[in-house]
């Protein structure tokens, strides 16, 4: 049976990823953290190697400077952002995410709306879980609560990771 294109992208793409995880919350620390925890461990599980984890306030003056110095950082491919994507006055962490990406993967929000919408019906309009490109890297972000980081990591994130990173790679 003949491979389909996908399926030999997925075959060259990178095994392991340096991976960085931020929480942004005003009130968790490392040890009620259980959205990172799981992030961390799923990453881990899967043979990825988290170089950096960082929980930070949803403030942008707190966010960029922190995602820009891992996004430049040897060693780390993605970045995955969990908390502050909602629509209160202090989730932030969208519009300084959104600001940052230079190419954009809007399937990554669309599918991510629509797998939630199985589970939680329409409050997953809710959701502005985004995620994009930012030179040869991948930055994610998604919902805060332990079960959006698992339908994030499991059905879009770690099954796409290696072959987002392989495409970033490609030399023309």
């Amino acid at each position: 049976m003949a491979k389909s294109p996908n399926h030999e992208h997925k075959e060259k793409a990178p095994i392991q990823a340096g991976c960085a995880v931020i929480t942004v919350s005003d009130t968790r620390t490392e040890e009620t953290d259980k959205s990172g925890a799981l992030i961390r461990h799923l990453l881990g599980q899967r043979g990825h190697l988290v170089q950096a984890y960082h929980i930070v306030p949803d403030e942008p003056t707190r966010i960029r400077p922190l995602l820009g110095q891992l996004l430049a950082r040897e060693g780390v491919d993605a970045v995955i952002v969990n908390g502050g994507t909602g629509v209160s006055r202090r989730d932030v962490t969208y519009d300084t995410i959104a600001a940052m990406l230079e190419k954009t993967l809007p399937g990554f929000g669309e599918l991510f709306r629509a797998l939630s919408f199985e589970e939680i019906g329409s409050a997953a309009l809710l959701s502005r879980a985004t995620a994009g490109t930012v030179g040869e890297k991948v930055l994610f972000s998604v919902p805060g609560s332990s079960a959006a980081v698992r339908l994030a990591m499991e059905k879009l994130i770690l099954p796409e990771l290696g072959h987002i990173l392989g495409e970033l790679r490609k030399q023309p």
